[in-house]
């Protein structure tokens, strides 16, 4: 079987849908993403249910390096535009709120921010990070409102479907929380991006392989799609020298995540097919700071096995794998 020619057309002669090309063709225009950090937290950072963050979590894996705290939207808006202008001829951009749970503070003060970004010439729509458990109705009500304005992105934290991962890395939050963000934030019509970690020790591949069809059933518009790796100063750092945590080779996570890719809808958006930090504050896995190396070995991972998104999908398949309580989480 060879990727059908209609597809081949689509995804302009990659075997996935993907999030530059979706960009490309709503915009006409060279768009990229200007990542904000702001004064936010998580409830699993500042006591409301934990302490101390996800494991796996360095907020400097993803800011800026001459990131200043306090700086306004705007600046960081106009410092990230005229870097993207001269390094990649960038002529429209999407606000990222990136850092922390982007949702996690008032209605009044999250509406003044977004809006703030909305004004920023060149800023053609907004990416929103956040957890499962900061998407209280109000501030739904607020994205959906804006996302009538503009072009919206709803980017939530899921990273694994399996409760007893999600406690491990101290999430938390359960798969019980994720379904129902999203079932609310499908009433608003909400385009939905989720975040998954793939290699996450203790889960089977088979388990691992069962999470595109809860994403196919719900609807889910988007994927960003990360290896499991180690960021200095983080707890998964000291488990890591312990050699408690196995990590994937290049090979291994490629082959997994096109078997992962082949079973989601052909509509989602790829918005990510792998991760990296920067060099100086990685540990491991050392092939993940590879960005281009990684980027070719997908490329020809694909090829090579006349792969694309959506190659095992079907609308008929059966949508509650055995063991797997999705409305209770998965906890196999």
């Amino acid at each position: 079987m060879n990727l059908p020619i209609y597809l081949h057309s689509r995804w302009r002669g990659k075997r996935f849908n993907s999030f530059n090309r979706v960009l490309r063709d709503r915009f006409s225009a060279r768009v990229y993403k200007i990542g904000l950090r702001l004064d936010f937290t998580c409830p699993n950072r500042d006591g409301k249910i934990a302490v101390g963050g996800c494991i796996y979590c360095n907020n400097a894996s993803h800011t800026a390096k001459d990131y200043r705290p306090r700086t306004s939207v705007t600046a960081q808006l106009a410092q990230g535009a005229l870097a993207l202008k001269q390094r990649h001829k960038a002529e429209k951009f999407i606000a990222y709120f990136q850092s922390y749970s982007n949702t996690y503070d008032s209605v009044a003060k999250l509406a003044k921010l977004y809006r703030e970004a909305l004004d920023f010439p060149g800023v053609v729509g907004l990416a929103i990070a956040t957890r499962p458990d900061c998407l209280a109705d109000d501030i739904l009500d607020l994205l959906g409102e804006l996302a009538q304005r503009t072009y919206l992105w709803l980017e939530v934290g899921l990273e694994s479907m399996y409760d007893r991962t999600l406690a491990r890395v101290n999430r938390g939050h359960t798969l019980r929380d994720y379904i129902d963000a999203v079932e609310r934030a499908k009433q608003r019509q909400l385009r939905i991006c989720t975040h998954l970690i793939l290699g996450f020790p203790g889960e089977s591949r088979a388990e691992i392989l069962a999470t595109p069809a809860l994403l196919n059933r719900l609807g889910i518009d988007g994927v960003k799609l990360h290896n499991l790796h180690v960021i200095k100063n983080t707890q998964l750092e000291q488990f890591y020298k312990l050699g408690q945590v196995p990590l994937l080779s290049r090979e291994e996570y490629v082959d997994l995540m096109i078997d992962f890719v082949e079973r989601l809808d052909p509509e989602m958006v790829m918005h990510r097919l792998s991760g990296e930090a920067q060099r100086a504050i990685t540990i491991a896995p050392e092939w993940s700071v590879d960005k281009r190396g990684v980027h070719n070995a997908i490329v020809k991972a694909f090829a090579a096995r006349d792969a694309w998104q959506g190659r095992l999908f079907s609308r008929n398949e059966n949508l509650q794998p055995t063991g797997v309580a999705w409305s209770q989480g998965a906890t196999l």
